[in-house]
């Protein structure tokens, strides 16, 4: 049965859509069978992946509201051990649409059941926001990875993602855990980067990986080129980020499955 991951922080920005194309990667190049779940409006994982979603008549906009899609309708395959469900800008008119629907929470996760024998691990990008397509996307999920940008502001949102975690394991999903949080567009020549890395450090302690992605444009040229960085850049420092990102998974995940 496959482990769900949901990629989560209302700050725009940090690198949620970075991580869930790359750990995905990185987890396909291990051998296991991905399925990526694109719960952003704006698309850019479905783009980066090399999808023109805004060209579908079915996406995870009709998976989530018209009640009679599947999510196994809209899954495109990408690579041999990748496959994506993909959304465009339409998306955003189901955080509205799905106020008033019954059981509006669980949606994402009935969605996914049939799925969960099919793949290894599924991987959900969240928006930037905390509204009911992230929280059915954390409802979904076993484990939430919170990337985390290497800034002062950044770090001061990090306590209200926690509480919104907080109150769904505690009424919605009490099988959510916190697999990590992961410190991302690290400069280590900025003296205000590595004081917001040691206090994220001091604070959380083991709940921050080991793993610190580093800032770099080549973060920027792969979704150009409709590949995660591991393809475009294979021995760049960001592919090995990535690939040690996804041991550390690994390893949390069989600590306490």
């Amino acid at each position: 049965m496959a482990y769900t991951i949901a990629v989560a922080n209302q700050k725009g920005g940090v690198g949620k859509t970075t991580t869930v194309i790359n750990l995905g990667a990185a987890l396909a190049e291990k051998g296991h069978k991905i399925l990526m779940v694109d719960m952003d409006p704006q698309g850019g994982l479905s783009t980066s992946m090399g999808i023109e979603s805004h060209f579908l008549d079915k996406t995870m906009y009709q998976v989530l509201t018209d009640g009679k899609t599947k999510l196994q309708d809209v899954v495109i395959q990408v690579r041999e051990k990748i496959f994506v469900a993909p959304a465009n800008i339409d998306l955003s008119a189901a955080e509205m649409e799905l106020v008033s629907a019954i059981a509006r929470e669980y949606i994402l996760r009935d969605s996914l059941k049939p799925l969960l024998p099919a793949y290894d691990f599924i991987v959900i990008d969240t928006p930037p926001s905390l509204g009911l397509l992230t929280i059915n996307a954390l409802v979904a999920a076993k484990g939430v990875i919170i990337p985390l940008q290497c800034e002062y502001l950044a770090f001061r949102a990090l306590r209200i993602l926690l509480e919104t975690i907080k109150k769904i394991k505690a009424k919605l999903n009490r099988n959510l855990r916190i697999l990590g949080i992961l410190p991302t567009m690290y400069d280590s020549r900025l003296i205000h980067s590595r004081e917001v890395l040691e206090e994220i450090r001091s604070i959380f302690g083991p709940l921050v990986f080991n793993t610190v992605v580093r800032k770099s444009v080549k973060f920027a040229e792969a979704p150009v080129a409709k590949m995660p960085i591991l393809e475009y850049a294979p021995q760049h420092e960001g592919a090995e980020a990535y690939r040690s990102l996804a041991e550390e998974v690994l390893n949390v995940i069989q600590s306490k499955p």
